[in-house]
C-alpha cells in the first residue's frame, strides 16, 4: 500500500461533524451490535450492516432532517430513520471499529412504493442514500437499510452482506417483478455532505418536507401502508 492511499484509509477513520462516533451512543450501538472489537474487519462490517438494517426502525415519516437529525450520535440514540440516517450510522460505525466507510449517494426508482409514498415522494424516483466501505483492499458498496420485518410486508427478500460483494438494492421482489432500479450515481462522500443532500430533496422531493424544510411529512407508517 502506497503512503498516498494509507493516509486517505487512516483520514476515512476519523470522526467528523456528522460521523461522530466518539459520542457514548454510538459507541454504545457498536458495543451492542459486535461480538469483539478485535475481530476480522470483514466480519465487523457485516455484524455492524446487520445492526444498523435491523435494528434501526426503517421509517420514513417525520423524520428528522435537521443537521443535528442527521448526526450518528442522533441516529444511534433515536434508532430510526431512512436511508439518509441508517447509512450516516453506519459509516461512523464502521470507522469506529477502524473501517474506513463512507456514505454514498444516488437516484433509484422503487417499484413497490405504496400509492401514499409516492404521492408525497412526486413519482417513483427516490434519492438514496447508502455506503462503500473498505474491505480486503478494495471498496465494497453495502445498503443497510431495508430491515427484514418491512422486505416480508412489502414482499421482497432482505438484502443480504457478506462483505465481499456489493450489497446495492432489490433488483426484484419475491414474485420476480422488478422492484428498484439505479438511474443515478452520485458517488461516495467522506462526511455528510448536509447542503447538498438537502438540495437534492429540496428539488425532487419538496412535497416530501415539512413547511419548515427539516423533517419529512407526518402521519402513518411505512409498514401500515405495505399491510392495507
Amino acid at each position: 500500500m502506497n503512503a498516498a492511499l494509507a493516509d486517505d484509509l487512516r483520514r476515512l477513520t476519523a470522526p467528523t461533524a456528522f460521523f461522530d462516533y466518539e459520542s457514548d451512543s454510538v459507541q454504545s450501538f457498536v458495543d451492542e451490535a459486535v461480538t469483539d472489537r478485535g475481530a476480522d474487519k470483514r466480519r465487523l462490517a457485516v455484524e455492524l450492516y446487520y445492526a444498523v438494517r435491523d435494528d434501526v426502525l426503517y421509517e420514513v415519516y417525520g423524520a428528522d432532517l435537521s443537521p443535528e437529525g442527521l448526526r450518528a450520535s442522533h441516529i444511534a440514540s433515536t434508532r430510526e430513520g431512512f436511508c439518509l440516517h441508517k447509512s450516516t450510522l453506519y459509516a461512523a460505525a464502521c470507522r469506529a471499529v477502524g473501517i474506513p466507510a463512507r456514505v454514498h449517494y444516488g437516484d433509484v426508482r422503487n417499484h413497490l412504493a405504496s400509492d401514499r409514498l409516492r404521492a408525497h415522494i412526486g413519482g417513483d424516483v427516490f434519492f438514496h442514500g447508502l455506503n462503500s466501505v473498505y474491505l480486503d483492499g478494495r471498496w465494497v458498496k453495502a445498503t443497510p437499510v431495508f430491515n427484514k420485518i418491512l422486505c416480508r410486508l412489502y414482499g421482497m427478500k432482505p438484502l443480504e452482506f457478506d462483505g465481499t460483494a456489493d450489497s446495492l438494492h432489490h433488483p426484484f421482489d419475491d414474485q420476480g417483478r422488478r422492484s428498484m432500479e439505479f438511474l443515478a450515481d452520485h458517488g461516495g462522500f467522506d462526511d455528510v455532505p448536509y447542503e447538498f443532500v438537502m438540495e437534492n430533496m429540496r428539488r425532487k422531493h419538496p412535497g416530501f418536507l415539512s413547511a419548515g424544510g427539516t423533517r419529512t411529512v407526518r402521519g402513518g407508517s411505512l409498514a401500515a401502508e405495505a399491510s392495507a
